[in-house]
């Protein structure tokens, strides 16, 4: 494990290698789980204030949930998360035309009607980050659902840390995956672009 300012960062950041492989695995982690997406207090209002533009990209059934739940809601585990259709799959998703479960907060971001991409956590999968007040856990979530995934990125080399660039800075910011360019050099002799 490793330290950068108050998160505590995993191996595994480093050593798993990982590329979505939506081809192979249809989004399925929008689908499968007991529980929704993870939220942050602060993006209850990012979803209220998004919901009538995102609203047009979501199923009838999603809609239908997030009538009747909420845009979201606390789940068994006491943890706010996205609303689920019928305890299954996120209420935000949708499917393209190839089948391919995807974020409908994410596909009208993608069509430039809102500026928010999705929920940080979605956006991190498949690393979960857990705040302890004191200091961040930042943790790889294996699953076999991503087994094609592990898969590609071996194939490509293409280390975690890498592949989740765009949402680490998201979260911790610039300087901080700078510092994770930095224990990878410096640590596991990659060469980081």
């Amino acid at each position: 494990m490793f330290q950068i300012g108050k998160t505590i960062i995993t191996d595994d950041l480093f050593e798993q290698e990982f590329v979505c492989n939506l081809q192979a695995c249809k989004g399925i982690c929008c689908v499968e789980g007991d529980s929704g997406a993870p939220l942050l207090e602060e993006e209850k209002a990012v979803l209220d204030h998004i919901y009538p533009e995102v609203l047009p990209y979501l199923t009838p059934e999603g809609i239908e949930a997030i009538n009747q739940q909420g845009k979201y809601v606390i789940d068994q585990d006491g943890d706010l998360t996205t609303p689920l259709i019928n305890g299954k799959e996120c209420a935000y998703v949708t499917q393209d035309e190839n089948g391919i479960y995807q974020c409908g907060i994410e596909v009208a971001y993608n069509n430039g009607k809102i500026d928010w991409q999705k929920p940080i956590s979605c956006h991190l999968y498949p690393v979960r980050v857990k705040d302890y007040g004191e200091f961040m856990a930042v943790n790889y979530n294996q699953w076999n659902i991503c087994s094609s995934a592990c898969e590609l990125g071996r194939q490509l080399q293409v280390p975690l840390f890498k592949f989740l660039k765009e949402p680490l800075i998201r979260k911790f910011g610039k300087d901080w995956y700078d510092e994770v360019e930095i224990i990878a050099r410096e640590y596991f002799k990659m060469d980081v672009k």
